[in-house]
């Protein structure tokens, strides 16, 4: 027998030999792992869904703990015009209103309300990111945001970047100019009933086993074998759509190692630290109309938006994210409960203080299945997305809000990015 002869025959004992659990495997029940399962079973293949928590979802996450619920993690369809969710909504009878009006905003530095005269120097700066992205040719070199806005000196540079904290949870100068500038806008809506809620009703009628976290994926046969805590399960194919910050931490053993392009896209993402705290509040609302906003905004690196009262629920919700966040979080619940309490009491009195009956602190930085909020592009790395998304062995696809191009950072983007790994796979012969 020939040598070519013999390699075929070879291969075609082992695939003789690799007899498949299933199709396909797709680790985290999160909106990218629920819409890709939901698009396989729809042409007929066997997924499983395998996820770590003990509840789906991922980081779309309505919290319910304090009795008046809120969304923890995600809370915006935006882009709603391309958005997949808000058919899904509508399908499910979930309604998806414009945000309403708030209850008036204030500004605060260091817990008093702000001068005027400070006031005006923020409004002259903020909306500096998106001017700039329309005049400045970064097509040569992919700048920091922080780059992008280094002419505006020490003092307004920090102003200007700092809203970033509380829409992308990372400091300026770890964050891409141009993968900000693919990033997609358009209209934002929300969802009363919890975000967190509506992804977890899509996921109703799949086979996903809870408290399944994976340890190991080995892919160098002709399909995939998983390792779980229950055992070993094998596949045809497998879609990963655990976060950025899950791979960065070594969390699954591939092996082989992932191949070195991979490791490189994952070397160009890093995890933002958008973080929310939440407290339970009764009795005196100290004439405060309930949706009102309060920013902290004296020290532009330790920025935290409040949300008060809002639907007039017995609820108010901190924002805070970036290196701010990441020291709360790893300082713990009841450092950052303190922190939190402390300065909320200093903007509305120390009679706020008996008002608080509990809190929450949700905090996906230290939490060992998102080790952050959401990927953010580091810059020079605009490509990282990009070749994160590319097939590994023909049998490995990684997907989820970080390979969604123009739509990362979103729940949209996660389930376009499940949608398009869920094709792909639906591609392979079984």
């Amino acid at each position: 027998m020939g040598t070519s002869a013999l390699a075929a025959n070879l291969v075609g004992m082992r695939e003789r030999a690799f007899a498949a659990d299933l199709d396909v495997v797709v680790i985290g029940a999160g909106a990218a792992g629920i819409s890709a399962a939901r698009e396989l079973k729809a042409v007929g293949r066997q997924v499983v869904i395998l996820e770590a928590r003990k509840r789906i979802g991922g980081r779309a996450f309505t919290d319910a703990s304090l009795g008046p619920a809120f969304d923890a993690g995600a809370m915006y369809i935006h882009w709603a015009e391309r958005n997949p969710w808000v058919k899904i909504a509508a399908d499910l009878g979930i309604a998806t209103p414009t945000e309403p009006w708030g209850g008036g905003f204030q500004l605060f530095a260091n817990g008093k309300p702000m001068a005027e005269t400070d006031r005006m120097r923020r409004r002259s700066v903020f909306g500096q990111i998106d001017r700039r992205l329309e005049t400045v040719d970064i097509t040569t070199r992919d700048l920091s945001v922080a780059e992008l806005l280094g002419d505006l000196g020490p003092d307004m540079a920090p102003i200007a970047s700092s809203g970033l904290l509380l829409s992308i949870g990372e400091e300026s100068g770890r964050i891409s100019a141009r993968d900000y500038q693919r990033l997609w806008s358009g209209d934002d809506l929300i969802v009363p009933s919890g975000y967190g809620n509506l992804v977890s009703r899509h996921g109703e009628g799949l086979d996903i086993r809870l408290d399944e976290p994976v340890s190991a994926i080995r892919w160098d046969g002709p399909g995939v074998e998983i390792t779980t805590r229950s055992g070993t399960l094998k596949a045809r194919a497998c879609i990963v759509t655990v976060p950025v910050g899950v791979l960065k931490a070594g969390s699954i053993r591939f092996t082989p190692e992932l191949p070195a392009r991979t490791r490189d896209a994952l070397g160009g993402l890093v995890m933002g630290a958008l973080t929310k705290i939440a407290f339970r509040v009764e009795g005196d609302r100290f004439g405060i109309t309930p949706g009102a906003s309060y920013l902290e905004a004296g020290a532009p690196e330790e920025m935290m938006n409040f949300d008060l009262y809002p639907d007039g629920k017995d609820i108010i919700i901190g924002y805070f994210g970036g290196d701010y966040a990441r020291k709360l979080s790893l300082a713990g619940a009841q450092e950052a409960q303190a922190h939190t309490i402390d300065l909320l009491a200093a903007m509305i009195g120390e009679d706020f203080r008996k008002t608080v009956k509990a809190a929450t602190f949700p905090a996906w930085w230290t939490d060992p299945y998102s080790h952050g909020s959401y990927s953010v592009c580091l810059p020079g790395q605009e490509s990282a997305r990009d070749k994160l998304a590319e097939p590994i062995g023909g049998r490995i696809w990684l997907a989820g809000e970080a390979t969604a191009g123009g739509g990362a950072m979103t729940v949209g983007g996660a389930t376009l990015a499940g949608r398009a790994a869920a094709a792909a796979v639906a591609r392979i012969k079984v």
